[in-house]
């Protein structure tokens, strides 16, 4: 079985989340403050570009070698339980978010547990429809 447009898009969306802000959490994260600095606020905005552009880039690209880009049934089925496995993953992030953010000083952990929790939860989320999808859900 062939890999379809929309897990060529999925695989592109893990790959940029992955590489963007794993080089941003890896920049960041050695820091020793309690506060989000400015030049953190910056490199927060440059993994968003290049997130943006990797995917622009990318879809394009993906667009131009597979031109069939209907979903079925099967389609909108995996992308509701992914959702959903990734909702759950999310909203334990916040609420750990929140716990956190009532025991530290300043604002850095809380808004990296955040935002690392977004990212992990849209990760979890594209890797729960990759597996289903090579089941043959």
């Amino acid at each position: 079985m062939g890999t379809t447009f929309q897990e060529k898009r999925l695989w592109l969306m893990l790959a940029g989340l992955g590489a963007c802000f794993g080089a941003y959490f890896a920049a960041v994260l050695p820091a020793r403050t309690s506060v989000v600095l400015p030049d953190q606020m910056a490199l927060f905005v440059a993994a968003i570009v290049a997130l943006v552009l990797i995917q622009i880039a990318g879809h394009v690209a993906i667009a131009i070698v597979d031109r069939r880009q209907e979903t079925d049934e099967r389609d909108r089925l995996i992308e509701l339980l992914g959702s959903r496995i990734a909702a759950w993953v999310l909203a334990t992030g916040v609420f750990a978010s929140l716990c956190v953010a009532l025991v530290a000083d300043g604002n850095f952990a809380f808004t990296h547990l955040l935002l690392g929790s977004w990212v992990l939860a849209e990760m979890v989320g594209i890797a729960a429809k990759l597996i289903l999808y090579r089941r043959g859900a």
